[in-house]
């Protein structure tokens, strides 16, 4: 089952991802490959799977990604190595993703994978709040990419199974979890 995740930036994907991994059996991470530097909370291989942007274009030639795009000025993929791997293990993989992801993904394996989408809203005061305490410390210019992509994110929130507004990290995060409990049961049955 893949549970996607989406939200603007800082909606809290990333924390809410690590909580669920840390609480739930069977849960793993899906990171994407990106080319834009690492920031000091990054863990590679963890958090992302950081490449030059050659090596990025590279994969996008030789067919390995199941989607792509530009976001904040820099790619984001799926590799379909890494998650036909981690599908076949029967894990529950939950991925942060931007909305065109989500809706590539929900077209290109919608009928083959289990997909349960989840929106996380934040209001865009706060969300600018979140970004301005970042420890790594975005840039103004960062910031405001970042909320000129508010409204763009918001107006795709019809194509997700639950949206949830992230203003409790741990009742957000258990909310998630019996979300995902429900809807592995529901995988699990048959009709």
């Amino acid at each position: 089952m893949l549970v996607l995740l989406s939200g603007v930036s800082g909606a809290g994907k990333d924390t809410i991802k690590k909580a669920l991994i840390e609480q739930m059996e069977n849960v793993e991470s899906l990171p994407s490959y990106t080319d834009r530097a690492p920031r000091n909370t990054d863990i590679p291989g963890v958090t992302y799977n950081f490449v030059t942007t050659e090596e990025f274009e590279e994969k996008i030639k030789n067919g390995e990604l199941y989607e792509y795009s530009v976001h904040h000025e820099h790619y984001y993929g799926t590799s379909k190595k890494l998650l036909n791997e981690k599908i076949k293990n029967g894990k529950i993989i939950v991925k942060d993703i931007e909305v065109n992801g989500v809706e590539n993904l929900l077209k290109i394996l919608g009928k083959e994978v289990k997909i349960v989408t989840i929106f996380l809203r934040v209001p865009k005061d706060q969300l600018q709040m979140r970004l301005e305490n970042r420890p790594d410390k975005p840039s103004i210019k960062e910031i405001q990419l970042r909320l000129n992509r508010f409204d763009f994110e918001e107006s795709k929130i019809g194509m997700y199974d639950y949206v949830i507004k992230n203003n409790n990290l741990e009742k957000t995060v258990n909310v998630i979890k019996e979300i995902i409990k429900n809807e592995y049961d529901l995988k699990e049955a048959e009709f």
